[in-house]
């Protein structure tokens, strides 16, 4: 029971105390600054950086897909009963547009994405820490910094934004079938209707936090991966830790962005 247990605690590795809790923020933000500053000095890792795009988008795409869907779809199905009642169907477009790209689209694709990417870095890389490789890494006198963690913080920079900017598309498509099983559509009329209330004013905000949830799951995921501990067990603490703060993460960076999007627009 006891050993049980001690387990079940250890499987995700926060902060106890607001000593711990300083003490991994400060963890986290010196990383971060590091990331920063090795993606701008050379040597530059190209070619992994473009593996690890591949692996993190495009491997990422069904995924994201389907989930983009399902919001448009029963965002679409919950709205049109509603405004129905009030005789502003016609607005239904409009609405799911702005819901979706503006909030739902850029934030559950953001947490779908620290899910599957935050623990799959925090797994790989301390999977890698355990088994000394990136010991063996840094003897052979390659930086494993730069080749591991800024490769793959990078590639999740700039892979969220596209991944999100495709579930929007997406959503936007579940949308349109929804609104034509209650009443006949076209797609231009759609189209049209969604976009009336968006300009650019609306959307560069948007698509601008999209880079920081993207650096932020991939900072978190390579942090946890890189301090991982000896033991074998320390990989799945790693990969939960990962997700957990990662997720965190992205709704504190969208609260702050909403924030500063009310103030400065």
């Amino acid at each position: 029971m006891n050993t049980a247990g001690k387990s079940e605690k250890t499987l995700i590795n926060l902060p106890k105390s607001l000593d711990d809790f300083f003490v991994k923020t400060a963890g986290l933000a010196v990383f971060a600054f590091r990331i920063v500053k090795e993606a701008f000095l050379p040597p530059y890792e190209i070619s992994e950086t473009l593996k690890q795009c591949y692996m993190i988008g495009y491997k990422s795409l069904p995924l994201i897909s389907v989930t983009g869907f399902i919001i448009g779809l029963t965002l679409t199905l919950q709205s049109i009963p509603t405004l129905q009642k009030f005789g502003a169907e016609s607005l239904v477009p409009s609405m799911v547009a702005l819901a979706v790209m503006l909030e739902i689209g850029p934030v559950i694709t953001a947490l779908i994405f620290a899910g599957k990417i935050g623990s799959g870095i925090g797994a790989e890389l301390g999977s890698m820490r355990v088994t000394e490789q990136i010991d063996a890494m840094e003897v052979s006198g390659t930086n494993p910094f730069k080749y591991l963690a800024v490769t793959r913080v990078i590639a999740a920079t700039l892979m969220l934004p596209v991944l999100v900017i495709l579930a929007d598309a997406i959503a936007l498509l579940g949308g349109f079938l929804a609104v034509n099983l209650f009443g006949g559509m076209n797609l231009q009329t759609f189209i049209a209707s969604s976009m009336a209330n968006l300009g650019f004013r609306e959307v560069l905000p948007a698509t601008f936090k999209t880079f920081l949830f993207g650096f932020g799951v991939g900072v978190v995921g390579c942090y946890e991966g890189f301090n991982a501990s000896r033991g074998t067990e320390s990989v799945g603490i790693a990969a939960n830790t990962a997700v957990v703060i990662a997720s965190l993460l992205v709704i504190l960076i969208d609260m702050v962005m909403v924030q500063l999007i009310s103030i400065l627009f």
